[in-house]
């Protein structure tokens, strides 16, 4: 049923989706019916603009779309905001003690599917933007069930039912996560096997599941194969008529899917301030092959 005061856009011609009219926090049952059918439809990705959500209606509407995952482990261990332990800091801010309230401070934050380093990663994330830099800083996604349906015949045939492990030593910023120790060897680094692709169950389509390219490592092939085959595999992910850029206005939020989605982050400069929130919707099940 379509809720008459919403206004539903592309960001791509297949992927992604606007969405106004709406306040997240306070949705009826209508609204969220939508929210959630186009989301499927447009393969997992829903931009909000304007919403300046407080973090109080940032919680109603992620758990409106299932159980909350803790933040994950960076550099600087779990951050998340004074009384609100299951949102997650994204920042380069420093407190007046000069210490990092957030995670992944200002540099490059490389393509990668959120925690799939974990037996179970998380269904969804979402992230909303309390100061943003003057320039950099913008998140860009890409379409992996579009990037399956890219691949020719023979490198589908090659990759089908080959799994891909998804590194647990570094974060997509390059840091190692705290108490996790240095292996810069993909096979013998620690990590979680998944499928090199994946079936989704609400629309019965299949996605190219890869995590991010550093430290990955496909079981059964040399290093050298291994390195070869991801290389030829992360060419479609990368092609530029997959990708959505978002350029953040304060207030924004955008809310993915883990399954269906990779995303990156651009730099931006080190004196300039930049504040997301951001949380996670537990995964209800292991990604199961396609």
């Amino acid at each position: 049923m379509k809720v008459a005061s919403m206004n539903i856009t592309p960001l791509t011609p297949a992927f992604g989706a606007r969405i106004e009219g709406v306040k997240l926090g306070k949705l009826s049952d209508a609204e969220f019916a939508t929210i959630q059918k186009t989301w499927f439809e447009r393969r997992g990705l829903l931009a909000f603009p304007g919403q300046h959500i407080s973090d109080d209606d940032l919680l109603v509407f992620s758990r409106r779309l299932g159980e909350l995952d803790s933040p994950p482990n960076q550099e600087n261990g779990r951050q998340s905001p004074a009384g609100y332990p299951d949102i997650y800091v994204v920042s380069n801010v420093l407190d007046t003690s000069g210490r990092p309230i957030g995670a992944l401070g200002d540099g490059e934050a490389v393509w990668h599917t959120d925690m799939s380093y974990e037996k179970t990663p998380p269904l969804a994330s979402m992230l909303t933007a309390r100061e943003i830099p003057t320039q950099g800083g913008d998140t860009w996604f890409t379409d992996m069930i579009g990037a399956f349906e890219d691949l020719p015949s023979e490198l589908r045939a090659e990759m089908l039912g080959r799994q891909v492990k998804h590194d647990g030593t570094y974060n997509s910023g390059g840091y190692l996560r705290a108490g996790v120790k240095a292996d810069d060897n993909p096979v013998s680094a620690a990590g979680t096997l998944h499928p090199a692709a994946i079936r989704i169950p609400e629309s019965g389509m299949t996605a190219l599941y890869l995590g991010r390219r550093r430290m990955a490592y496909i079981p059964g092939l040399s290093r050298e194969e291994s390195e070869a085959l991801l290389d030829r595999l992360w060419a479609y992910p990368a092609a530029e008529h997959r990708i959505y850029k978002h350029r953040w206005s304060v207030g924004d939020l955008v809310l993915w899917d883990n399954r269906t989605t990779m995303h990156r982050r651009d730099p931006f400069p080190a004196d300039q301030r930049r504040l997301m929130h951001r949380t996670q919707i537990k995964g209800r099940a292991v990604p199961r092959a396609a």
